[in-house]
C-alpha cells in the first residue's frame, strides 16, 4: 500500500492544530493509503508545542518535529520535506486555508500520472484589497523578470511525487522560495484551483515585513533584472549627463550669457545621487545574499522530535546547506 506524508508547518497555532489534524484524518481515512502527519514547529510561543505532544502520544501516525527557534515557513516547509518519507508528499498550513477536502483531488492527479500537482489559490475569503492587489503585482513583476514560470496564486499547498522531493533536496541555497523551486524543476505537472477560506481560528503570522522578505527572496533568486536595470539605467543618464555638460560648455565659450538653470542643474545632481545610491542597494541586497551563502551554516537545527514513545532529542537530522 502506499504512504502519503503530509508535511505541516506551525507557528503559534495552538487554536488550530487540534481542528486540522481531526479534519486531514476524516478525508485521508476514506482513501486507501498509508500516511502520516508531520508537523513541524517553527518556534512557537504558545501551547502549539505541548497540543503536537499530545497528539503524537495519541496516533502513531502523528510526528512532529520541533525547530530550535523560528527560520520562517519556507524553511519550516523544507524540514518537512527532509523528514518525509512517503511516496507522495504533500505539503499545506496548519490554518485551515488549505482546505483538507482537496485531499483525494491532489492525490486522484498523482494516480493519473502528475509528479506536482499545485493548487492555485483564485481568492481568499476575506482577505484585504491591498494585499490581493500586491500578491497579483509580486507574481507579475517575478515572472516578467524571470525565466521561471510561477503560476499567479500558487501557494504552498501542493503534492510532490518521491522523485521531485529528492530533486528539490538537492536546492541547497539558504534564501528559501520553493514556489520558484518547483516552477524550475519541471516534471509533469497539473494545478487544482480553490477559493481558500478564513483562518479557522487566531491571525495570520505572515506580516508585511515578511511578506517583503519573501518578495526579495524570489525576485533576487530568479533573477538578475534588477542589476541590469540599475545598470541601463546608468548608462542612460550617464549619456543624459554628458549631454547637459556639452550646452553648460558651449553657453560658457560661445555666448555671452550667464550659465542658465541652476536650479535645474542643482536637482539633477540631488536625482543622479539618489539612482546611485539605489543603485548600490540593489548590489548590496546580492552581495548580501552571497555573504549568507558561503557562510555555509546549517538550513536548520532540531531541538526535538516528537514521536508517541518520547521526545528524543537529536542532532541528526540538522541540515547544513553543503
Amino acid at each position: 500500500m502506499k504512504k502519503i506524508s503530509i508535511v505541516v508547518p506551525v507557528f503559534n497555532e495552538q487554536e488550530n492544530v487540534r481542528v486540522f489534524y481531526r479534519e486531514v484524518c476524516k478525508y485521508m481515512e476514506s482513501l486507501n493509503y498509508l500516511f502520516e502527519l508531520i508537523f513541524v514547529d517553527d518556534g512557537s510561543t504558545d501551547d502549539t508545542v505541548l497540543i503536537l505532544d499530545r497528539l503524537t502520544q495519541q496516533d502513531p501516525r502523528i510526528k512532529a518535529v520541533v525547530l530550535a527557534r523560528n527560520f520562517g515557513h519556507q524553511v519550516a516547509l523544507t524540514c518537512g520535506l527532509d523528514y518525509a518519507n512517503g511516496d507522495a508528499v504533500i505539503t499545506m498550513d496548519g490554518d485551515m486555508q488549505h482546505p483538507p477536502e482537496l485531499l483525494p483531488i491532489l492525490l486522484a492527479k498523482w494516480e493519473e500520472g502528475f509528479e506536482v500537482v499545485q493548487t492555485i489559490r483564485i481568492a481568499t475569503e476575506g482577505v484585504s484589497g491591498f494585499k490581493s492587489a500586491t500578491s497579483s503585482l509580486f507574481y507579475r513583476l517575478i515572472n516578467a523578470m524571470s525565466d521561471v514560470h510561477i503560476a499567479e496564486g500558487g501557494s504552498d499547498f501542493r503534492l510532490l511525487d518521491k522523485k521531485v522531493v529528492e530533486t528539490v533536496q538537492r536546492f541547497k541555497e539558504k534564501a528559501r522560495f520553493i514556489r520558484g523551486i518547483i516552477g524550475d524543476v519541471g516534471y509533469r505537472q497539473a494545478q487544482v484551483e480553490f477559493v481558500a477560506p478564513q483562518r479557522y481560528a487566531g491571525k495570520s503570522k505572515f506580516s508585511l515585513g515578511k511578506m517583503i522578505s519573501f518578495a526579495l527572496n524570489g525576485i533576487t533568486a530568479y533573477s538578475k533584472m534588477p542589476l541590469r536595470f540599475a545598470f541601463y539605467l546608468g548608462i542612460i543618464l550617464g549619456l543624459l549627463s554628458f549631454a547637459l555638460t556639452l550646452n553648460v560648455f558651449y553657453t560658457k565659450v560661445f555666448t555671452t550669457e550667464a550659465v542658465p538653470g541652476w536650479a535645474t542643474i542643482a536637482a539633477s545632481v540631488l536625482m543622479l545621487g539618489g539612482l546611485q545610491l539605489a543603485g548600490l542597494g540593489v548590489i548590496g541586497e546580492y552581495i548580501g545574499r552571497i555573504f549568507e551563502e558561503v557562510k555555509q551554516r546549517p538550513l536548520y537545527w532540531v531541538s526535538a522530535e516528537l514521536t508517541n514513545t518520547a521526545a528524543t532529542f537529536s542532532k541528526k537530522h540538522n541540515r547544513a546547506a553543503s
